[in-house]
This record gives structure tokens, sequence and C-alpha cells, in this order.
């Protein structure tokens, strides 16, 4: 077994994970020439910090930066135990840090079938018949990640298309945005759900044939656990492994930290991985669970360990989502495939009634866990933002509440994220995806304020941004050319007026994530005495034609400085190796 027993070890409370010393000044550092653990010469080096000059060369000592200046300046602290990495004039940022991931869900999720290539029913049939002739009896088939809104023809998938291929297999694919689930026959039996019942659960519908009342196959929100709870669990060296295959992945980006909204149950397995000191991203995690006050007391047990793994906050949920027509919106969607039944669609369960919500979001605020909120439609943002204006300004700026999604919004709520301090925590390339149908979803003027990006932080709002990964994919170089180009999977530009800059985008992922997490005084800029997570990429995204950003990839990945990647062929390095402070 890879990963031996051990016990949990995480934080709770962002405001105790930030180091207690600040480290020296920022400027270039310390000037002499005493032999640095790592020097980085001949780079672009785009610090973070506004209005800094370009560097091109960084020295490390330990885990932090000890100077940033140029190769004549940097070259003295190379000794005989130097590790010295060439960037070859590559360009040169803080580690990214992606704002919102469900990291060990992603990790699994590249062992499981993919279906988000399919594009149409016969390949969606292909890849299930394909995956189930690979398993052995009786296992479940996993994984999912669909979508049909690009199809030709974009009917709903039910249990019919796949009942045929999987007799004995019980099968729960997911939606890409994981607010609806596909299951076949055998797994409705799983769930115990016929044509007699059970009734939906609050925050969720099992879809049902009108005529017959029989399920289709289809579940959306909450009522996907009834089927998903009868799901073995994978075992915890399973989940381990795929933890690493995560960070091994994120690390081909140049991503050094993730902000994961977890499950309690993935505590466990970050602490045995941090344990094993096999980390080689930063893990901030925002623990999603229903019962917050339960877990505020529990939270007072865990002890912190340090900066590869805290806890910062609690992540909750408003609605549901756009594709699934889940979110909850002021007026009713405007296509055909909104849903008869909730027409707006809904408020979830645990944000429902508001009021009753907003007494567990003051709670947990009180005892320093931050609120990492979820919310789409534009009627559960505006419902969130009320939530958090009744903290009061004392405790808002303490524990820096944040918007997951911050999708689409009424024009008069864009102002009071900058007013509130409300920081909106978005995925930019959902853009991309949604793009494709929003607009038929919402009608022109309720897109024209989706995905605000340009007018959050013209109102004077902080972005952070991330990909919801394993929703779609990791890579925040297709975010940033997102944000940048506003150009849709299906090759149309759609609102242009809310692009940003690629300066913007970039300082969204690396310098705010730091602020929004409480660690801008460790992390988020290549300034001595912060922490040495830097990235050299394969491309300069700050020059290059925005139609190349998204085939950007890290050429070296270092955290804490140590390399834990490099691209095969890229100048001479030692072998990567998990970083430890």
């Amino acid at each position: 077994m890879l990963f031996g027993a051990m016990g949990p070890c995480f934080i709770l409370g962002w405001r105790v994970c930030a180091a207690a010393a600040a480290g020296p000044p920022a400027g270039l550092g310390n000037p002499a020439p005493m032999p640095a653990d790592l020097v980085l010469v001949n780079g672009r080096v785009w610090t973070g910090v506004p209005g800094a000059a370009e560097f091109e060369a960084i020295a490390v000592s330990g885990a932090r930066i000890d100077a940033v200046g140029s190769n004549e300046q940097i070259r003295p602290r190379v000794g005989p135990d130097t590790t010295v990495i060439d960037a070859a004039g590559r360009r040169v940022i803080p580690g990214i840090t992606d704002s919102h991931t469900h990291f060990l869900s992603g990790g699994l999720g590249l062992s499981r079938l993919d279906l988000r290539p399919a594009r149409n029913k016969t390949e969606f049939r292909d890849r299930v018949a394909a995956a189930v002739a690979r398993m052995s009896p009786g296992a479940w088939l996993l994984g999912g990640r669909w979508t049909v809104d690009s199809w030709e023809d974009p009917e709903s998938p039910t249990r019919y298309w796949i009942d045929d291929l999987t007799p004995g297999t019980p099968v729960f694919l997911e939606r890409m945005d994981g607010h609806q689930a596909l299951v076949n026959s055998v797994a409705l039996k799983f769930g115990r759900i016929d044509a007699k019942g059970p009734p939906d659960p609050p925050g969720g519908e099992i879809v049902r044939d009108p005529e017959t009342g029989e399920p289709t196959g289809i579940l959306k929100d909450e009522a996907m656990d009834l089927v998903a709870r009868r799901i073995p669990a994978p075992s915890v060296n399973h989940r381990c492994e795929a933890l690493v295959a995560a960070m091994r992945h994120a690390n081909t980006f140049g991503i050094t930290c993730v902000h994961d909204m977890s499950q309690a149950s993935d505590l466990p397995i970050f602490a045995r991985v941090h344990q094993a000191n096999m980390m080689t991203v930063r893990i901030a995690a925002y623990v999603s669970v229903e019962d917050w006050e339960g877990h505020i007391e529990k939270s007072k047990d865990f002890r912190p360990c340090d900066d590869w793994l805290w806890v910062c906050g609690l992540k909750g949920f408003m609605d549901g989502s756009l594709g699934s027509r889940t979110a909850y919106m002021r007026e009713s969607f405007s296509d055909a495939a909104s849903d008869a039944k909730y027409p707006r669609g809904m408020l979830l369960a645990m944000a429902d009634p508001p009021e009753k919500f907003a007494e567990h979001v003051g709670a947990a605020a009180a005892a320093g866990l931050q609120p990492a909120i979820h919310a789409i439609g534009d009627e559960a943002n505006h419902l969130l933002l009320n939530i958090y204006e009744g903290l009061g300004t004392k405790l808002r700026g303490a524990i820096r509440p944040r918007v997951e999604h911050a999708q689409h919004l009424l024009p008069d709520d864009i102002a009071r994220f900058g007013r509130l301090g409300v920081f909106a925590s978005m995925q930019p390339f959902h853009k991309a995806d949604d793009g494709r149908y929003a607009g038929s979803a919402l009608g022109p003027k309720r897109s024209a304020t989706s995905y605000a990006f340009k007018a959050l932080l013209d109102s004077g709002a902080t972005l952070c941004f991330g990909s919801d990964w394993p929703v779609v994919s990791l890579n925040p170089f297709a975010g940033i050319a997102t944000a940048v180009d506003a150009r849709t999977l299906d090759g149309r530009i759609w609102f242009p007026e809310q692009s940003i800059t690629r300066e913007q985008a970039l300082r969204a992922y690396t310098v705010t994530p730091a602020l929004v997490a409480g660690r801008e005084k460790d992390a988020g800029m290549l300034e001595p005495g912060k922490l040495a997570d830097i990235a050299i990429l394969s491309q300069d995204v700050l020059s290059i034609d925005t139609g190349r950003i998204a085939a950007t990839t890290a050429t070296h990945t270092i955290v804490g400085g140590r390399l834990v990647w490099q691209l095969p062929g890229s100048a001479a390095s030692p072998t990567p190796q998990p970083a430890r402070d």
C-alpha cells in the first residue's frame, strides 16, 4: 500500500493559516553573494506587483524567494550546490492558483469514463459500450461529464439510450456541471426509484415521463443522492493515488495551489498524502457540508498544519446550474429547455428559506470560517448578497466572503460586490462552454450581465478565477483566453463587452486568490520573502495571439523552492521531486 494509516491533520479558519513572518520587504532582496539553493535566469519575470518592472532572474533560499533582479545581480548567488534553471527567454509568473476545484473528484475522473468528447448519440453509446467491455462484473460505471447542448440534436439522454448496453451494470454518469446525472434501470433499482415514487426531494427532481410517470433516468441536484449514496466508495489507497494524479496534472499547467471545494471525507485523504511527503500542490479546502453548525462545533478539535494544507472555510449552495435549468432566476428561463415544473430554477435545500441559511452563514463567519457559496442564477446571487450584507462591515472584512460562480447578475447587484467587499470567484471557461446556449436560455438582456468580468472590475470588485474542474478542463490558460476574447466553443464571440485584459486575467489566477484566502503576505506575487511558487510558461501569454493562449503549458513548475514538474526536453534541471517547506 502506497499510503499507510495516519491521523488527520488540517487547519480550520483561514485566519490561522497565514505564516507569522511576512519576510523581508519587496525589492531585490538580499544582494550579498551568498549561494542560493535555486537560481532562475534568463526569464521574462512578471512579478504580479502593480507597476513593477520586468526582471530576468530569481534567487531562492529554502522555500522562499530571496531576491529578484537582473541576471547580473542574481548570478553571483550561484554556488556549487545551487540548482540553476535557464528560462531561455520564456515568461515567468507566480505559481497559478485555481480558485475553485473539486480536486479529488477530478483525480478520480482521470481514470473514469469521459463522455465530454461525444458529438452525438451514437458516439455517446459507443463510449459507454467500450467502457462496459473493460469492466469487471458488478462494478459501477462512473464518470460522464456529458453535454448535449452543442449537438445537432440536443435531446436529453435517457436510460433507454444505455439500458441495452448495461444489462448487469449499474450506471451513474454526471452531466458536465455536476447538477444532474444519467442513471440506467439497474441503478434506479438501487435507488428504489420507479413510477410509484419516491417524491422529489427538496431541491431536486426525478425527471419522469409526463404520461406514465416512469423515471427517465435523469436525476437533478438533490435527487442525484438517491442513487449516489448506493455507490461503493473507492478505497483509501485509490483516493490517495487519485489525489497524486490530480496534483501531477495540475503541475503541468503551472498550478501550485488550489482552493478546493472539498467533501469532509476528502480531508483525511489530503492529510495522508501530505504526511507521505507527496504534496506538489498546496490545498486550501472549503468543506462542503449540509450541517454547518455541527461542523463548526467539530472544528474546535482540529489543529493547524502548514502552508501545504489548511481549511479556509465552508462551501454551501444557493441553487443549481444553467445547463440543468436549476439556477435560481428572478424571471423564468426563455427557452423550451426550461423545466415546466421549475420555470425559474430552484433554491437548493440548504438555502431554502434564505433567512435560515443566513443564520448558518453568520455562525460560521463569527467562528472565523470563510463562506464560499455557490450562486449561479441572478436571484440566487441577489439573495446571497443580502445575506452577506447582513453580516455587517466588520465581519465581512474579517472573513472575506466569496460568491462561487457569480455567473448571472442583476444589473443593480454588480456594484454591490465591490461596495460590500464580496469576492467574485468565477470560472471564465464556463463562458466558452455555456455561451453556446445561454443566449437562448436567458435572452439578450440577462446575457449582457452574465459572466460580467469587466463590469465587476469596473465597479471595484475583486475577481479570482478558477476552473470548477472536473466540470471543465483544469487548464487555466483556456480560462484566460476566454476572459480576453469572449470566444465560445462553437467559435462565436459572445458579449465581448465583458472581456478584460490579459494582465487582469492573469492577476485573477495569481495575485487575488492569495488575497481572498488571507495569504497575501506569503503568496500571489514574486517578491522577496514570499513562498517560491513559480511557473515558467511555454508561451508568453501576455503577448502572443489570443488564439494561441489556450495551448500554453508550463515548462517548469516550482513549489516551495523545489522543481515538481519539468516538460520533457526543456532546459536541464534536476529530477522533479515533491516540495516541502
